[in-house]
């Protein structure tokens, strides 16, 4: 059978009922007839003789075959941009546009320092940068909401290219004068005694903490959990408790001799990855390529280091 053209209504609405899972939000972000909606979604399943979504109480689910048509409908909608940036807009890389979706510890300095040591070389190029959880950050990237993920990982991710990695093991971090300072590493164990600040659950520093001390039965009682992770490393200079991180998400504060980060000798604590995103099969635009590679570089000299 002949599939429709990447421009087409029916996919375009298609892509917004799975964005939405609903027709009635996707018509109003549409700004559009539900009827409308559900009329092209209809001709797009008859043309295809499958079923797109699942109906269910509370929405609508993609389908293994809604799945399918989703991931290339997204790609194909992206390359269609893509040509039209490049025809228009990007000549040597003096325009153009990055979106990059990242979790908080890489926002706090990582992120922010490499884009602006890239926009000295290419000042025509603007970004647009995300927080996000970690597994929003991946989701944005899949969905073609975000160009790249800098982000946390615990296990590999369907239609996602993993353009970079590198060791994403979480250190205790103290102040200068906290008893565990200097210390070449430490165990959880040893942490116990000292008061101790940590995230909320959906991060993957705090999914791996509760998982490991589960395992070993250590009980931590938390005096300071938040949601903003800059706030975790002012309550450790300012209160002088235990804080985790990965080395990479201090980097800036730890050359200052502001804080230390301490290696937690527990395997557990060792089992994420840092990871540099892209949608799988993308055929990614030229700002976008250039930026992701001089990521790629700066991020293979970080583990040299």
């Amino acid at each position: 059978m002949q599939l429709y053209g990447v421009q087409s209504t029916a996919l375009r609405y298609f892509l917004e009922v799975a964005r939405c899972g609903s027709i009635s939000e996707a018509s109003v972000r549409l700004n559009v007839a539900a009827s409308a909606v559900s009329r092209q979604i209809a001709k797009l399943e008859l043309a295809l003789d499958a079923s797109l979504f699942e109906r269910r109480a509370r929405g609508m689910v993609l389908s293994e075959a809604g799945g399918r048509l989703a991931a290339y409908a997204r790609k194909s909608q992206l390359e269609a941009e893509q040509v039209v940036l490049e025809i228009t807009e990007l000549h040597g890389l003096q325009r153009g546009h990055v979106h990059v979706a990242c979790s908080e510890g890489f926002a706090l300095e990582y992120m922010p320092r490499s884009i602006s040591a890239f926009r000295r070389e290419y000042q025509g190029i603007h970004f647009t940068l995300e927080v996000c959880a970690p597994a929003e950050a991946t989701e944005k990237v899949r969905s073609g909401e975000a160009d790249l993920a800098m982000t946390f990982s615990l296990t590999p991710q369907k239609e996602i290219k993993v353009e970079h990695v590198l060791s994403g093991a979480i250190f205790a971090v103290v102040a200068n004068s906290h008893p565990l300072a200097g210390r070449e590493a430490v165990s959880l164990a040893e942490l116990q005694p000292w008061p101790i600040a940590l995230p909320k659950a959906d991060t993957t520093i705090r999914q791996l903490f509760d998982i490991c001390c589960g395992v070993q039965g250590l009980l931590f009682d938390p005096v300071l959990t938040t949601n903003y992770v800059a706030a975790l490393y002012s309550f450790v200079r300012e209160e002088g408790v235990i804080s985790l991180a990965s080395e990479m998400t201090l980097q800036k504060q730890v050359a200052d001799k502001a804080l230390q980060c301490v290696p937690i000798l527990d395997e557990g604590m060792q089992a994420r990855r840092i990871e540099l995103q892209s949608m799988a099969g993308r055929n990614l635009p030229a700002a976008v390529s250039a930026f992701r590679d001089f990521l790629i570089a700066d991020l293979a000299k970080a583990k040299r280091r």
